[in-house]
């Protein structure tokens, strides 16, 4: 549904709408996926194998839906409009054969609309046989698959650069664990990556060479963390069950499952991370058991 939802909105759109919204939706890509590669681990080549692989996909994907926005809103421009013929007060039978030109005009008109919406409509339906076989909903129903065998549930957290500080912190709640808010733990992220320079420093390079990155950068790069909506990943990840004294586990479709800091006690937090769920790249989610009676609306139909 939200490919032909997607369709319906911009058939409403004029060129130059249309133009806009592809310029600005290609801007918010090339700025996520300077976040995916800053989430490469140095030396980690298969992490930026995978990444280069998503951005890839990323791109084909924005093309392929723009392009067919493009087509779209190219059918229905094209589409003629009635014609208005004044009918002359002339001879009876001039008005007759104007009458039935126009009624054969109207068909044709009606004909080539027909055929225009069927062909609009079967492209439609096959991008969405190719969107329920694809990879979002294989790597979906995979992790849920992984959290069934404990008894787990995805709790959804809404994706805007907080996902995974807002994933920690509902953890921190349904655990039993004091609470905080995003602000406050991207501070505390940034201040131990700060204060364990050396443990860090040496995972983080430059986006375009494996050379680790300068004292600038770095500053730069823990100023990020703490005042914007800079992705989280690997990373922050192990700076946030350093402060926060517990273990995070993180279940995910392909890979093993990771543990950040088992050494600490208690029960761990526990995430899913998706490389699919939304166009714009990886996502991380909460957890529940499924005897959590809170509110869980479904928001993946609603996926950017």
């Amino acid at each position: 549904m939200e490919i032909v939802e997607n369709l319906i909105e911009t058939s409403q759109l004029t060129d130059q709408e249309l133009v806009k919204k592809h310029r600005q939706e290609r801007k918010d890509l090339q700025a996520h996926i300077q976040a995916l590669k800053k989430s490469i681990v140095k030396g980690d080549k298969k992490k930026k194998k995978e990444v280069t692989e998503a951005i890839s996909k990323l791109e084909q994907e924005l093309d392929a839906r723009q392009s067919l926005e493009l087509k779209n809103v190219a059918v229905n421009d094209s589409l003629p409009s009635n014609d208005v013929t004044d009918v002359s007060n002339g001879d009876i039978a001039e008005e007759t054969v104007s009458a039935a030109s126009k009624v054969s005009r109207a068909q044709k008109r009606r004909t080539k609309k027909e055929t225009e919406n069927k062909e609009r409509e079967k492209r439609i339906a096959e991008e969405e046989q190719n969107h329920r076989q694809g990879p979002r909903v294989v790597e979906l129903n995979t992790i849920k698959e992984l959290l069934q065998n404990d008894g787990l549930q995805i709790f959804n957290i809404p994706a805007d650069g907080n996902c995974l500080y807002c994933a920690v912190n509902h953890q921190l709640e349904v655990t039993g664990r004091v609470t905080s808010n995003v602000s406050k733990l991207r501070k505390l992220t940034a201040s131990c990556i700060r204060e364990n320079k050396e443990d860090f420093l040496p995972f983080m390079y430059n986006d375009d060479d494996d050379e680790v990155i300068d004292e600038d950068k770095f500053e730069k790069y823990c100023k990020d963390v703490a005042n914007t909506k800079l992705w989280g990943g690997q990373l922050e990840l192990t700076a946030l069950s350093k402060v926060l004294k517990c273990p995070i586990k993180v279940i995910q479709a392909s890979g093993p499952i990771t543990i950040q800091d088992d050494k600490y006690e208690g029960s761990p937090l526990i995430l899913t991370y998706h490389k699919h769920l939304y166009r714009l790249g990886e996502h991380y989610n909460s957890t529940i058991t499924f005897d959590n009676m809170q509110e869980n609306e479904d928001a993946f139909d609603q996926a950017p």
